[in-house]
């Protein structure tokens, strides 16, 4: 949520105009390069063998691998860092398409926000490993919290340093403010660890083969995660070839798409990884084709409904959460084209990430890695086919049309390495009822939503009672439906949240 009110103060600053574009293409860039070489990459690597030295009572060995690589990563990540600095000129002109290019000075203000930001490959490394190292422990509190400080301490740097700068040079002032948050974050993961029975040792074991073992399950890892952080990235370069604005438009609209992934498909992937690690551990198969049935149907269960909510109310919410300041009219339409896709996009990503989970969790990489190239393919011919004829919608058509075929492909080759048994009816049944429990969702809420909006208007106090009241009263209906349908996950999460109530 924190997240989200800073896309919304950044939209009240900058719109979507084209220093806001060259903001995101500044970012996207370095943010990409961190996931390609160390962050997801690394953590997805180094858990299954980290907690299998565990699970088996050797510590000492745990930590003298984990302090190896903690230093490796951070002698190779600064050199990664400084060569992109340098040749930051040459790097993001790249990735700037005529639309973006034509804008006096859009090109210089992208170099030069990105050199600001590309300290953070280094940082994002690091810190990566370091929650890795917590995650093996089962600590997810820090993976809880350190957003929420993260995009605090944006917030504040933003509105402090905002008026030291000039016009368009003003967005510096974010750009400062994400470098000094991910310093924040890292210092916070440091603290955590010291916390916890582990201690980082001042020494490189350059004969420890679990070091070889972790880099060589980190390759397909990196370029398989790479490939998926790479929809993103090509989703904003080529929407330099539709307008100066849609690079900043597909942005925001994917933020809005990652609330509900971040708070749901995520957070269950991050859960089940390392309790699926442990199981693979032990090759105890029943119990883990078990789990993954059950996180598919408990992500199914979350993100299907968030999704049939965004498809009918996608103009509302946008206009709600962004429309003030240099953010208008026209914005919340580019915003609410490229989102209203995302949307259908919502529980093929989410299920996607767990099922890549699931094979990292079997130190089977190169399965995943594969279909993400098919992926990516898909994406860019889709991509390139559809701009032209339909700008941005046609660019988040291919991110949908990558994750549709992704989903189909990765269960397809997981139901084979489970002897054809992954407990896919059961989790078609459920599904198909969660469908229609979101049906009668979406049009609970329009109906909320549309005769509120014709007796309030659209002020913002309107505006939140509106479309507050339309996800209050669909999620009422969907909670009554998937109850009286008898759905085992429903339950599960109703008994929790009531013991927790009796509790308090």
């Amino acid at each position: 949520m924190v997240g989200l009110l800073r896309e919304i103060v950044f939209a009240s600053y900058f719109g979507t105009g084209p220093a806001a574009s060259a903001f995101t293409i500044a970012f996207l860039v370095p943010n990409f390069v961190a996931q390609l070489f160390a962050n997801a990459a690394l953590g997805a690597a180094f858990v299954p063998v980290f907690t299998d030295l565990l699970q088996r009572e050797r510590r000492q060995e745990a930590f003298r691998l984990a302090s190896t690589l903690f230093w490796i990563m951070l002698l190779a990540l600064s050199m990664v860092t400084a060569f992109f600095i340098l040749l930051a000129g040459v790097i993001m002109p790249l990735f700037i398409g005529p639309e973006l290019a034509h804008v006096p000075g859009a090109t210089d203000l992208t170099v030069g926000l990105s050199q600001v930001l590309f300290p953070v490959v280094l940082l994002l490394g690091v810190n990566g490993l370091l929650l890795a190292i917590l995650q093996s422990y089962d600590r997810f509190g820090v993976q809880a919290i350190s957003p929420v400080l993260w995009n605090l301490a944006i917030l504040v740097l933003l509105i402090v340093l905002h008026p030291l700068f000039h016009g368009e040079k003003g967005i510096y002032a974010f750009a400062i403010g994400v470098l000094v948050a991910t310093c924040l974050q890292l210092a916070i993961a440091f603290g955590a660890l010291g916390r916890i029975d582990f201690r980082l040792q001042f020494q490189i074991d350059w004969h420890d083969p679990r070091v070889r073992h972790v880099f060589m399950l980190m390759l397909p890892v990196t370029v398989g995660l790479g490939i998926v952080n790479l929809d993103q990235l090509i989703n904003s370069a080529f929407g330099t070839l539709v307008s100066s604005e849609a690079p900043r438009a597909i942005e925001n609209a994917f933020r809005v798409y990652m609330l509900p992934q971040g708070m749901f498909s995520v957070a269950v992937a991050t859960v089940l990884f390392p309790i699926m690690s442990r199981m693979a551990s032990r090759s105890d198969v029943a119990s883990m084709r078990r789990t993954i049935g059950s996180g598919l149907r408990q992500i199914n269960l979350l993100l299907i409904p968030a999704a049939a909510f965004l498809l009918v109310l996608t103009v509302p919410v946008v206009r709600l959460l962004f429309e003030r300041g240099h953010f208008n009219a026209k914005s919340t339409e580019s915003v609410s084209i490229a989102l209203f896709w995302f949307a259908f996009s919502l529980p093929f990503g989410g299920v996607n990430l767990l099922l890549t989970r699931a094979f990292f969790a079997v130190r089977r990489p190169w399965i995943p890695t594969s279909l993400a190239a098919v992926n990516m393919a898909v994406d860019i011919v889709v991509s390139l086919a559809l701009y032209k004829p339909f700008g941005i919608a046609g660019l988040v058509i291919g991110t949908l049309s990558a994750n549709v075929v992704m989903t189909a492909l990765q269960l397809r080759r997981l139901r084979i390495g489970f002897n054809g048994r992954l407990e896919g009816a059961k989790t078609t049944m459920i599904t198909a009822r969660i469908c229609v429990a979101s049906a009668l969702l979406a049009g609970v809420s329009y109906i909320v939503w549309y005769l509120l909006d014709s007796l309030l208007g659209r002020s913002l106090t309107a505006q939140i009672v509106s479309v507050g009241a339309a996800g209050l009263a669909g999620v009422w209906v969907y909670v009554r439906c998937v109850l009286a349908m008898r759905i085992p996950e429903a339950h599960q999460v109703h008994q929790l949240i009531v013991s927790r109530l009796g509790r308090a």
